[in-house]
């Protein structure tokens, strides 16, 4: 059998499983070829390890997976990929195989990661059949420019072909056995699984519909349910479902969740996810407790609604109440995330948002300040007609030389001052539901990027989100 070798690069901490490099290892596996995962999550040399495994090794491509160029965090701005360069050019030097970029983040911009990286190939958008057909077509000698998705060097350019989106209803659940779940759960705290992909929602900034694309596609509710019942056999018993927003659709919402109580599931696992604030109503957080649902994240961004409007949002503040009504009654625990900062941001809009939020008292408050700024979105688009990049007041991070915004680039109104993090801070004062992003503070920084507090809580037995343990954390409760 022809051997592929996927490599993880990923070492952020707490450790989050590569969900994707699992699928596509099983995809693989099922075609065939001899698939393995070199996990470098774990590595204290991760340059030492890639020579030392892929030195001798006759494979028939090397997959590379980004699933993030950066932190997406306007606190700390840590850049992934300067670091990931360095491991390509080891992979490069140690084997002669053909070396395949992929993931959400190399998605959520192809040409200028391909480029940044001096990579020769990449496939983008989900590789499970894409992926399949190129390495079967590297292993046969046979020519691969027509493979979907695939991005290229041509006549000096980097070109890439349109995807061919997969008909997840009629696959298989994956078998989960490419990486060491049971490890990432005791060192991460939670598993991973996702029930759909594609988002067909209108927010401006939002890499999701670029990488993933702007159609959703289901899975089935027998093979979600398949899937947990696999990962359950391997002791992960918590997890997050990864979907862009779990209840769009809702009518799949219900069926998975359904399907989960058929089971009996609800009583086997504890699960989190990402959530619109529309559509939610009774039914689905019944269904949702009733699966085994613990805790909802929700994307609010903004409790101002004509600044809801800028972003995109197809809800309105009044929703936001509604919504945090529901989860009580359930005894769902929840969060808002907010964006804050973005087109049209006044501390006059800042106040009036984390009014609402002490007002619906969500169980925790995710306020971030600052809103990366991805290509290929309306967000970026809309940017590059205001002039350039450069010398636009309202963006900070990498702005010299990045027009193509592959280095993280942040927007933050310029009116509101030369401090809006501690402005924001300031305005919510001690109250402990909220976290405002903090790099020098562990306990504030929620987005996972190597937190000692929640690394730490995570080994001595917390699992669950991570704004949830942080929370739980600070109430001292589990």
């Amino acid at each position: 059998m022809p051997k592929v070798i996927l490599i993880n690069p990923n070492q952020m901490k707490p450790a989050v499983a590569p969900v994707g490099l699992d699928y596509l290892g099983d995809a693989l596996q099922r075609a065939g070829f001899d698939a393995e995962v070199l996990d470098l999550c774990w590595s204290e040399d991760p340059l030492a390890d890639i020579r030392r495994r892929l030195e001798g090794e006759r494979a028939a491509a090397v997959g590379f997976t980004i699933r993030n160029t950066d932190d997406c965090y306007f606190a700390s701005q840590d850049y992934f990929l300067s670091r990931y360069k360095l491991m390509l050019e080891t992979v490069k030097a140690s084997s002669q195989a053909p070396v395949v970029l992929g993931g959400a983040g190399f998605s959520v911009m192809p040409e200028a990661v391909l480029d940044y990286c001096e990579a020769d190939l990449g496939i983008w958008g989900e590789g499970e059949a894409a992926f399949v057909e190129l390495v079967t077509k590297l292993a046969q000698g046979e020519s691969i420019y027509a493979v979907p998705g695939l991005v290229y060097h041509r006549d000096g350019n980097i070109q890439r072909n349109r995807p061919a989106f997969m008909p997840l209803h009629a696959v298989e659940a994956p078998a989960r056995s490419l990486i060491d779940n049971s490890r990432y759960l005791s060192e991460g705290g939670q598993g991973s699984i996702e029930t759909k992909r594609g988002c067909s929602k209108g927010c401006v900034y939002c890499a999701d519909p670029v990488s993933k694309g702007r159609s959703i596609r289901l899975r089935s509710p027998a093979s979600v349910a398949d899937e947990i019942e696999n990962l359950l056999a391997r002791g992960v018993d918590c997890l997050h479902f990864c979907d862009s927003e779990f209840n769009v659709p809702d009518f799949h919402a219900r069926a998975v969740c359904e399907e989960m109580a058929r089971r009996g599931l609800g009583a086997k696992v504890r699960w989190y996810t990402y959530a619109s604030p529309v559509p939610f109503d009774d039914d689905l957080a019944g269904l949702m407790r009733l699966a085994g649902c613990v805790g909802i994240n929700f994307g609010a961004d903004s409790g101002c609604d004509r600044l809801l409007r800028r972003l995109g949002r197809d809800f309105v503040a009044a929703d936001l109440v509604r919504t945090a009504d529901i989860c009580r009654r359930h005894g769902l625990v929840f969060m808002c995330d907010l964006l804050l900062g973005g087109p049209g941001e006044t501390r006059d809009t800042l106040g009036e948002t984390i009014d609402l939020m002490r007002r619906i008292a969500p169980d925790c408050v995710g306020a971030a300040v600052g809103l990366r700024v991805y290509p290929n979105t309306a967000f970026a688009r809309w940017l590059r007609g205001q002039g350039p990049i450069a010398a636009n007041p309202n963006l900070q991070g990498a702005v010299a030389d990045n027009e193509s915004f592959v280095a993280p680039i942040y927007f933050v109104n310029a009116e509101l001052g030369e401090n809006p993090l501690s402005y924001v801070a300031g305005l919510i004062g001690g109250d402990q539901r909220f976290f405002v992003g903090s790099r020098e503070e562990a306990g504030q920084n929620y987005n996972y990027n190597d937190n000692s507090l929640l690394v730490n809580a995570i080994r001595s037995g917390r699992r669950g989100a991570y704004w949830d343990i942080l929370r739980r954390l600070r109430t001292d409760c589990r």
